[in-house]
């Protein structure tokens, strides 16, 4: 994973107004994406986390349409320019048996791929190279906060 080590992803703070802001934003994040990434989402649920992954997936040049949530399947790849792996960790238990469920550490050596996770928080402190953080805040009709920012995986 030695692509994700530059700065190339657009961090800071947007707010986004309706599901198609927050597709938008994610499409822009897609674009950017070289291969190699991890990028972690986090925030409630329905607060856009998927719609955000459908925005990437277009920005990969993958049909967003087919971009659905991986809850029951934990593990959704799709093939756009580069290999897109969209893991949704909700329904399982936290720690390294979660990251064991979805075979990341086989994910993570595919230097071409990006890896796109929500509920990364299960993972607690299972090690990860320097990942995304994308945090979505706000649920419902209400505008959403959607925070970019780098850095390590596990928080301290």
């Amino acid at each position: 994973m030695t692509a994700a080590s530059e700065e190339y992803i657009s961090t800071g703070e947007w707010t986004s107004l309706n599901a198609s802001e927050t597709f938008d934003l994610g499409k822009q994040v897609g674009m950017q994406l070289r291969g190699g990434e991890i990028l972690l989402l986090d925030g409630p649920l329905g607060a856009g986390k998927t719609v955000f992954v459908k925005g990437v997936a277009a920005g990969l040049e993958v049909d967003a349409d087919e971009v659905t949530s991986p809850s029951f399947t934990l593990v959704n790849p799709y093939q756009g320019r580069l290999p897109l792996f969209h893991i949704d960790l909700y329904r399982l238990d936290a720690g390294a048996s979660a990251a064991h469920a979805v075979d990341l550490d086989e994910l993570i050596t595919n230097e071409e791929a990006v890896i796109v996770i929500e509920w990364a928080e299960r993972l607690g402190k299972y090690p990860l190279p320097p990942c995304w953080h994308v945090k979505i805040q706000g649920d419902g009709d209400a505008a959403r906060s959607i925070i970019i920012s780098r850095g390590s995986a596990t928080k301290d």
